[in-house]
């Protein structure tokens, strides 16, 4: 079990491999969900197969593009994204960006852990013919959430070789997938579908890169451990590798399949859906291996949230934090599965909120890190007054002004099933572009202010 907690890792331990991170990004990937948004691209936005292909590269290298680049700080700091936020905003305007940044997690987490007993109830419903009831999704919406917690409580060891076994995993049974489609698949019906319109190509980039977008402040948390000397470019290519070999492949299958079964894109439960569609020899190893996937990306955000508490304020060692966002999905979980009407809308509303959400965050600390910001270990864990990062009583104002700024703006673009902004109607709201106007305008306003005085001594670094 992994006993470190927000403390920054020490060179000495830093023993990591950059090609480690490669599973790491192909196992956050991991959840059928993807195959829905592939299905809705070709349902809802109307794009063809190459249009699809077109967005299933392009979101991922632009999202974990991101992901890669601020993964970077995590060698630099060896410490937790969260932690080293510290230094960007202040030890207590850190708080701010923290709160809002752990509660989306709850939908994140809460969407794929429902997600993941839907797979269980569908490989149930298979081998043994149960049928679902409120007793046996609260059962397995436990059994989901409990495996996740103990995965994320063992800690980065556990999870490393976890996505390990699992991208080996989800390769073979892709391959089954994708030969099946070979055979089966209406491939004149595929091929001959007529282009979308370019602004539902650019939509469905928008939306789509806005799930990768939400794991750029986990990104450090999966790198302390490597060495300083570790490459920049190779760090964020095995990044953009791992989401690439995973999104695209599943993104183009859901395509595929819905031209013959357009109802994937809308169905209550998707994964049952999926069950339906392929022979048993298929459908149930595949599955399995869904269930294996979504429980560690559980497990990847849980191992993240926990960090995350502990910045709050949380005085709990990493485990019980990690504990505190189990004991919330499962109560989310249970509410979306029982009361939730149409699960793609609910999905679909939960990436818009985390696009932005996550994106007023990265504009910032971005922007602060490409200034060469070099982290110092004491005052990262230093919260007192008079600390290297307290700046004005505990706040960085310009970061967390541009911060504040940012989130408003984006959220003026966002239109999903709570509220509509009141510039949702524009092309950038029409696009899910949102998160990219709240970036623009988080690094754009924390730029053009001056940085406060660091007193840490601490040199700067070359990104």
């Amino acid at each position: 079990m992994e006993n470190r907690g927000l403390d920054p890792v020490p060179d000495s331990e830093r023993t990591g491999r950059v090609r480690a991170l490669f599973p790491t990004w192909v196992t956050a990937n991991l959840t059928v969900l993807l195959l829905i948004v592939g299905a809705g691209l070709t349902v809802f936005n109307g794009l063809n197969l190459w249009q699809v292909l077109v967005v299933g590269f392009t979101a991922p290298l632009l999202s974990f593009g991101l992901v890669g680049l601020v993964s970077i700080t995590g060698k630099r700091g060896g410490a937790p994204g969260m932690a080293l936020s510290r230094a960007v905003f202040g030890q207590r305007g850190n708080l701010l960006p923290g709160s809002v940044l752990w509660v989306a997690r709850w939908g994140w987490e809460t969407v794929n852990a429902v997600t993941g007993s839907y797979a269980l109830l569908a490989v149930l419903d298979l081998l043994f013919g149960l049928r679902r009831s409120h007793t046996l999704i609260l059962l397995t919406l436990t059994a989901f959430v409990g495996a996740g917690f103990l995965v994320s409580g063992l800690g980065f060891r556990a999870l490393r070789l976890c996505s390990r076994a699992s991208a080996w995993l989800f390769g073979g049974a892709s391959l089954l997938v994708l030969g099946h489609l070979a055979v089966s698949a209406p491939w004149r019906s595929v091929l001959d579908r007529p282009p979308g319109p370019a602004a539902l190509l650019i939509a469905g980039i928008g939306t789509l890169a806005a799930g990768g977008i939400s794991w750029v402040p986990s990104a450090p948390d999966f790198a302390r451990y490597l060495p300083r000397s570790a490459s920049g470019p190779g760090m964020v290519c095995a990044t953009v590798g791992g989401a690439l070999v995973t999104v695209l492949p599943m993104v183009a299958m859901g395509a595929v399949m819905a031209v013959s079964s357009p109802g994937l894109a809308a169905t209550r439960n998707p994964v049952s859906f999926i069950g339906e569609l392929l022979p048993k020899w298929v459908s149930v190893p595949y599955l399995l291996v869904a269930v294996l996937g979504m429980v560690l990306i559980n497990a990847m955000s849980m191992y993240s949230a926990g960090f995350t508490a502990q910045t709050l304020g949380f005085a709990v060692p990493r485990a019980w934090a990690v504990g505190v966002n189990a004991g919330i999905s499962l109560l989310l979980g249970g509410l979306l599965m029982l009361v939730a009407r149409n699960f793609l809308d609910t999905f679909l509303s939960f990436l818009a909120l985390l696009g932005v959400t996550f994106s007023a965050w990265i504009g910032v600390f971005g922007v602060d890190a490409l200034r060469g910001r070099t982290y110092d270990p004491a005052a990262l864990m230093d919260t007192a007054p008079g600390s290297g990062y307290w700046y004005a009583g505990g706040f960085s104002r310009p970061a967390v002004g541009a911060w504040a700024l940012a989130l408003v703006t984006g959220l003026l673009f966002t239109d999903v099933e709570w509220f509509s902004g009141p510039l949702a109607s524009t092309w950038v709201g029409r696009s899910g572009l949102g998160w990219a106007a709240t970036v623009l305008v988080s690094a754009g306003v924390y730029a053009a202010l001056p940085r406060p005085v660091d007193t840490t001594g601490v040199r700067p670094a070359v990104f």
